[in-house]
């Protein structure tokens, strides 16, 4: 053997042992039945609430882990879950001690059961007679619906939901044949995705079942998810700005983020299901019962690509649609504060009032970039020079953002003094303050809130509550989220821990958590009777109450001459007032009528509708192709050398009209305006009231 021989060999033998030692590292460093419960353990050791395991959350983990396999919960019955369960509740203490072979039989089951449903649905669509039922109804929500009792009960749900499915696919105008060929193929990928679970899958979805049991934001991210999350805090995110969450097997639109493409479109809206994606002209990819982080994958793209989603949604009554996005990046421009002004013409008096809309506490990590707090600086000094009589700072869209510049905002309507408290698991504590003593705005404020105002925006609202310093107008109560997660890295291969370990408290001693801040003037919208916010989401932690910590110092060096003290005499009048408008009101009539609708029809969809719906939209569409047909053999024929002219200013006058149609703001943005100029007539009579009482005393 020559040197040259030799060499090579050698390299060949480094190579094979250098691939078997990183082959060895990567199987070591897979999550395996062994590390569960380390990780359990972890949880518990830093989680701001629950310190042990106890009965109830091995009985939440184990619930959260079998539905992880049918969210729907169409596939097993009621005895067959329960038996299920008992099983592993009774092998609990084997899993946290690194036995889980009660895991894989679970699986096991799903799989078998998964093949006979997709057996049966073939064997039900592929039959001669084969027909839709239009008029089946289906309760889509799972938890009202519950598990089937028996075999038929199911077959006949499983029935309903194909009849459902195969709606979706004609009224996409989808000819019956291929639809039931989709629907066959939809269930063998579906069989085959819970067939292939691996062992590292099964822990990792038991895991992340463990930490949800928590509470909704406690979450298990194996490697995979780990990278999507760090992808979804990246504000250079590629997609349509769209925040979801899974629920009984379908991508639900949890919040729309300001500045992104979703946000330009305004038409969608919290509560939307998305059930179809498709991909430009591609046909679309039914995402029912698809894991959530394959929907988002196929959701995100590529700047510049358009995405089409197909769009589920119940309200006064159910609907479908079909919205196509163009895929962006999220505009910090979409996102930034803006101020516009109206009058109102008051007992012969001409009132200026601001409106600011800050739509999140958005910043650059780099301070010499564009900040929130100095967006909003600005802006309150325009508020200034116009000399405006009131303010209505808007959140109603802000779902949080940076806490710091939650913080200074709030300064720049009071003195110095402290904003929140962020309190961990071991009790220790810190306080946020505002550290300057200048005030940037001191006339009357009014804070439009909604049951999408979280997190960041709850703080601001809460702390000029608590220091009595704005009235809080809009839904009853903001969204509720005052927690705190870290997300701790594991080391490679094992993804990540997402730990909620800390709760926010206002400077009055209650947290915002669970409840949120409470509104002092509701004003509903569509929201308010829904289940939406933070106490609504299972396994939510209660907040508490902790000692006040007002600071004394900003209660008296902020001026009150120029806005009056918010008390209960105050928020009594204004909400009586209020009250007598919404009343009073169309908007609002609709209002309650939509709300009223949506309880009798919620969670149930029938597929007649649907598809009467498309093809109304089909006919309007057809209509309109018609009279751009029309309208272009007009123009083409006419001779007349100023018809082009004609048809210009037309046509800018309708863009005009389609600009003050854009400008119109929501009644509940409306109504808090009117609060403010109450608010602002309230100032005015007890400074007279106060001047009057001065005079009668010399």
């Amino acid at each position: 053997m020559n040197r040259t021989t030799l060499r090579a060999l050698l390299i060949s033998l480094t190579l094979i042992l250098a691939i078997s030692a990183a082959q060895r590292d990567a199987h070591a460093a897979a999550l395996s039945c062994e590390t569960v419960p380390k990780f359990m353990n972890k949880y518990l050791g830093q989680h701001i609430r629950h310190r042990q395991l106890t009965p109830e959350l091995r009985t939440r983990t184990i619930g959260v882990f079998l539905r992880s396999f049918d969210p729907s919960q169409s596939m097993m019955l009621e005895s067959e879950i329960e038996a299920m369960k008992a099983q592993l509740l009774a092998e609990f203490s084997k899993i946290e001690n690194g036995g889980c072979s009660a895991i894989s039989t679970v699986h096991q089951k799903f799989a078998q059961r998964q093949k006979e449903i997709a057996t049966f649905v073939k064997d039900f669509v592929s039959a001669e007679n084969y027909a839709i039922d239009m008029e089946v109804e289906i309760i889509i929500d799972a938890k009202k619906r519950g598990y089937p009792k028996t075999v038929a009960e199911r077959e006949q749900l499983t029935r309903n939901l194909v009849h459902f499915q195969m709606s979706n696919y004609v009224s996409d105008v989808t000819p019956l044949e291929e639809a039931k060929e989709l629907l066959e193929h939809r269930y063998e990928l579906r069989t085959k995705r819970i067939a292939d679970l691996d062992s590292v899958d099964l822990y990792s979805n038991f895991l992340d079942a463990f930490a949800t049991s928590l509470d909704p934001h406690s979450n298990y991210f194996s490697a995979e998810m780990y990278e999507d999350f760090r992808i979804s805090m990246s504000l250079s995110l590629i997609g349509i700005g769209v925040a979801l969450s899974e629920r009984d097997g379908f991508a639900v639109v949890e919040r729309i983020i300001p500045g992104g493409a979703a946000d330009a479109l305004d038409v969608l809206k919290q509560k939307d299901k998305i059930i179809e994606v498709g991909q430009g002209d591609e046909k679309a990819i039914n995402i029912i019962d698809m894991p959530l982080r394959d929907s988002v994958g196929l959701i995100r793209g590529k700047k510049g690509t358009t995405v089409k989603l197909t769009i589920l949604r119940q309200a006064e009554s159910t609907e479908r649609f079909t919205v196509a996005i163009v895929r962006e990046e999220i505009s910090l421009e979409g996102q930034a504060a803006a101020l516009r002004f109206e009058e109102r013409e008051v007992d012969g008096e001409t009132l200026k009032l601001a409106i600011l809309e800050l739509p999140s506490f958005y910043g650059d990590s780099d301070p010499s970039k564009r900040q929130c707090t100095d967006d909003v600086a600005d802006l309150l000094r325009q508020v200034n020079e116009a000399k405006a009589d009131g303010l209505v700072l808007d959140l109603s869209r802000n779902g949080g953002g940076l806490l710091n510049h939650a913080v200074t905002v709030s300064g720049f309507f009071l003195s110095k003094g402290e904003i929140v408290k962020v309190q961990d698991v071991r009790g220790q504590e810190e306080v946020l303050s505002d550290r300057d003593e200048s005030i940037l705005y001191a006339g009357p404020l009014v804070v439009h809130t909604s049951r999408v105002s979280a997190s960041a925006a709850e703080i601001l609202a809460g702390a000029l509550k608590d220091y009595k310093r704005a009235v809080i107008a809009g839904d009853d109560h903001t969204f509720g989220k005052g927690t705190v997660q870290t997300v701790q890295s594991l080391p490679p291969g094992l993804g990540a821990l997402k730990i909620t370990t800390a709760m926010f408290y206002r400077p009055g001693g209650k947290s915002t958590q669970h409840d949120g801040v409470e509104a002092d003037v509701v004003i509903p919208s569509t929201l308010s009777g829904d289940d939406f916010g933070e106490k609504h989401q299972p396994f939510s932690i209660e907040g508490n109450s902790i000692n006040a910590f007002r600071s004394s110092y900003a209660i008296a060096n902020t001026p009150t001459n120029s806005w009056a003290v918010v008390n209960q005499e105050m928020v009594e009048k204004l909400a009586s007032e209020s009250k007598r408008r919404i009343d009073a009101s169309s908007d609002f009539a609709e209002v309650y009528e939509k709300l009223a609708e949506y309880r009798e029809n919620a969670g149930v969809i029938r597929p007649a509708d649907l598809v009467e719906q498309r093809e109304e939209e089909r006919e309007e569409e057809l209509e309109e192709e018609r009279e751009k047909s029309t309208d272009s053999q007009t123009t083409s024929s006419t001779d007349d050398p100023n018809g082009d002219a004609e048809t210009a200013d037309q046509d800018a006058g309708d863009r005009e009209l389609e600009e003050e149609e854009e400008e119109e703001i929501s009644p509940q943005l409306a109504e808090a305006t009117n609060v403010l100029v109450d608010l602002i007539a309230f100032k005015s009579s007890s400074q007279s009231t106060a001047k009057t009482r001065g005079m009668g005393t010399q």
